[in-house]
């Protein structure tokens, strides 16, 4: 089964989102939305971005051997340009 994005409220007037993974843990949370269609918004960026975003590690310097690919989770991901 996939993740899902939930939207949810914050208080009376504000909404956000949560990709929680198909066994209940959350994954993201987004930040405040002042619309449900603005969290809507927010999610389809989300996807779009996610399907053929880089990976970059600003933990530390980079080690390339490293790096893992987004789509297989294995080394050799598509790095980012300097």
């Amino acid at each position: 089964m996939a993740g899902t994005f939930e939207i949810a409220m914050a208080g009376e007037k504000k909404y956000f989102f949560k990709l929680t993974a198909s066994d209940g843990t959350v994954v993201a949370v987004s930040p405040l939305f002042n619309t449900i269609k603005g969290a809507a918004a927010g999610i389809n960026a989300v996807r779009e971005n996610a399907a053929t975003g880089y990976v970059v590690d600003k933990s530390q310097a980079l080690d390339k051997s490293r790096a893992l690919d987004k789509a297989s989770g294995q080394p050799g991901a598509r790095l980012a340009p300097s």
